[in-house]
């Protein structure tokens, strides 16, 4: 299998969210801002439980349709914010409320967000439902 760019896995794993339970999806470009990463992804859960699944449903579907592996995860214990590190792309789940606080893109303001339509149109291929459109 060919090697993804951090830029298709960052719009896959957000189509991925999506295709679940995951609001408020965001991709960021931090490459001109940061040495660490190139994309975040971040997204909101309503509950505990949700963060949760979406942590374990996302890990499972980027190993099984793109065999990568993360090379960090870190879960609070209240699964209240998320975080699953595949090197060139951070996932960052979080419960609405723990989003509001940290309000992650407004620290990464200087970063360039990628329009939902782009990124869902860049994973199309990946989409769990054929010829839907949302």
């Amino acid at each position: 299998m060919e090697e993804i760019t951090s830029y298709k896995l960052a719009c896959v794993i957000a189509r991925i969210l999506d295709e679940k339970i995951a609001s408020n999806i965001s991709i960021l470009n931090i490459s001109n801002v940061s040495s660490f990463a190139d994309y975040f992804v971040i997204c909101s859960a309503q509950t505990s439980t949700q963060v949760k699944s979406l942590t374990e449903n996302l890990s499972e579907k980027v190993k099984n349709k793109l065999q990568r592996l993360p090379i960090g995860k870190e879960n609070d214990e209240k699964n209240r914010w998320n975080l699953i590190d595949y090197g060139d792309v951070v996932v960052h789940i979080l419960k609405e409320e723990e989003r509001a606080t940290y309000a992650i893109e407004k620290f990464w303001n200087h970063a360039f967000s990628i329009p939902r339509d782009t990124w869902l149109k860049e994973s199309v291929e990946y989409s769990e439902y054929e010829n839907i459109e949302r």
